[in-house]
């Protein structure tokens, strides 16, 4: 079964010492956490910088970027299959797209 999963990030909050050039570009190591049932905002999980296994044993945690919100599910047979409710407001509106990335945004690192 796959998954489309939107990714909210606050690159305010990545860690940029954190950053590593690879052969391809500048990379970010994260992890999302993820759960079958959406939360208060609509959102299925969130989003965590990756730090080492010695600052993970040390109980060091990575800064939380963002949010993780599953769109669609897609069965064996790639038909769509509900997702869970997303979008929505604690209030149950929907939720606005107001400061949303424009292309003319820069990315402020």
């Amino acid at each position: 079964m796959k998954r489309i999963i939107r990714l909210k990030i606050d690159v305010k909050k990545i860690d940029k010492a954190r950053l590593f050039t690879g052969s391809k570009g500048t990379y970010l190591d994260a992890t999302v956490f993820l759960d079958d049932e959406a939360r208060d905002f609509g959102d299925n999980g969130m989003i965590t910088q990756d730090v080492s296994k010695e600052e993970r044993e040390a109980g060091t945690k990575g800064n939380i970027l963002g949010n993780a919100t599953i769109v669609k599910i897609l069965g064996d047979d790639n038909h769509s299959q509900p997702a869970p409710v997303r979008g929505l407001t604690p209030a149950g509106g929907p939720v606005s797209d107001a400061g949303a990335f424009k292309d003319d945004d820069e990315i402020p690192f």
